[in-house]
């Protein structure tokens, strides 16, 4: 029998917990998640957080800056996994913080909690090496089948990996999609994972990134004035200054991997909403490199290069 605290101390050492209680805290995740709709109503204060991307101590800097769970009440808008040393570590540690304190965190689906996506992007690798089998990301991405797509904030702060979807003018629409699967080459769950706003563009133009499509401020303002909200919150995209507004305020990126894959110089934040939904930025560094462990010398992956 998993015990829940014992596993949680160690992993926020950085130390792995053995197979069959990865498979126990997948089911007891799922039995969590299967409950749950597409559209997670959170209340207000809440601290957002974007974009992670298995860097371990960088979210560990992360809960210095934002505050320790159980203390502060946390939303992360998805892509926990790939491209970092430490995929499976990050998102063992958030679903125990899940399983354990399902009122102060919620995890939504990003477009690389995916089993197509983690077999190129690093994920997969990182769970063979470490486990020596294929099991552990079995278990995991049939969690990540059951992921939210979004979270509404004090009816006013919609919350979402990448964007908004021409198919789903509605809430009611998003509420009614069937998301427990893998995510789609198209269609609105597809669209809503991999979209990305964009200043020159009126309505939605495909997406260079081959999914999804890019959204002008124009959708964004139909979509506000038609579900009765403020602002749509997103992950997504890498920013230099760990967030971005757009669409005169009505939008903002934010990304939560500062120095991303250990390279990009960037730096990173997260989004505190308070109880009356003020917004406040609050930006954070790569985490000192004499607190992380030493990363075992492997030629780099070409998601690295």
């Amino acid at each position: 029998m998993l015990d829940f605290d014992t596993a949680i101390a160690k992993l926020e050492k950085c130390e792995l917990i053995k197979e069959s209680e990865v498979k126990e805290l997948c089911e007891k995740a799922k039995e969590y998640l299967i409950e749950q709709g597409n559209i997670m109503n959170l209340s207000a204060p809440v601290t957002v957080c974007g974009d992670i991307h298995g860097q371990f101590y960088d979210l560990l800097e992360l809960f210095t800056v934002g505050g320790k769970i159980p203390d502060t009440n946390y939303l992360f808008l998805g892509d926990f996994v790939d491209r970092g040393h430490y995929s499976i570590e990050v998102i063992l540690l958030l679903l125990l913080y899940m399983v354990r304190y399902s009122n102060r965190i919620t995890l939504l689906r990003g477009n690389h909690e995916s089993r197509q996506i983690t077999q190129v992007y690093g994920f997969y690798d990182d769970c063979l090496r470490k486990y020596g089998s294929v099991n552990v990301w079995k278990y995991c991405c049939e969690v990540f089948d059951l992921l939210p797509i979004a979270a509404l904030i004090g009816e006013k702060v919609f919350c979402v990996h990448g964007g908004i979807s021409m198919q789903c003018e509605t809430l009611d629409t998003i509420r009614k999609i069937d998301r427990k699967m893998e995510v789609p080459q198209d269609g609105p769950i597809c669209d809503m994972l991999w979209s990305d706003p964009e200043d020159n563009v009126m309505g939605f133009v495909a997406s260079p990134r081959g999914a999804g499509y890019l959204f002008g401020g124009d959708e964004v303002a139909k979509f506000l004035q038609r579900n009765k909200i403020d602002l749509i919150c997103r992950a997504h995209q890498l920013v230099s200054e760990g967030y971005k507004e757009m669409f005169n305020n009505t939008l903002c990126t934010i990304w939560s991997a500062p120095n991303y894959c250990y390279h990009c110089g960037n730096v990173a934040a997260i989004l505190e909403f308070d109880e009356y939904l003020d917004k406040n930025f609050k930006i954070f560094h790569s985490c000192p490199d004499e607190l992380r462990a030493k990363i075992p010398q492997r030629p780099a992956p070409e998601y690295f290069l």
